[in-house]
């Protein structure tokens, strides 16, 4: 059974820096796709960025371009985040969450497996 399990949330200033966690566990993740995705109070979930296990190939959406940045320790099957620069509109919970190939790798809908969210709040 596969387990995602995020940690690293917490209350940070804006203009601060967080990093969050994500381990996965219960299968080989060796061709997968692992991605954050946020979700504000009364928003859709977005994407934030995705990176391939297998080549580190990574995607970010335009809004955290330059401040937040996506990685993976393989031996660990955890990837991180991150995150610079927040500001009040970072506000979140963020979810990590995984799925099989590169096709699909920004869309929520594509991902099998996720994790339970953690939170990330941001004061201006």
């Amino acid at each position: 059974q596969v387990q995602l399990v995020e940690s690293g949330g917490g209350l940070v200033q804006a203009g601060g820096s967080l990093r969050l966690s994500c381990a996965a566990s219960g299968r080989t993740f060796s061709n997968y796709a692992m991605g954050w995705f946020r979700q504000a109070p009364g928003k859709a979930r977005e994407f934030v960025a995705a990176i391939m296990l297998s080549d580190g190939f990574t995607i970010y959406t335009d809004s955290v371009t330059g401040r937040f940045t996506i990685s993976r320790d393989n031996a660990k099957n955890t990837i991180y985040l991150q995150m610079n620069q927040l500001k009040s509109e970072d506000t979140a919970v963020y979810y990590c969450a995984a799925k099989y190939g590169r096709f699909g790798i920004s869309r929520n809908g594509e991902y099998n497996y996720w994790g339970q969210g953690t939170q990330v709040t941001v004061s201006s």
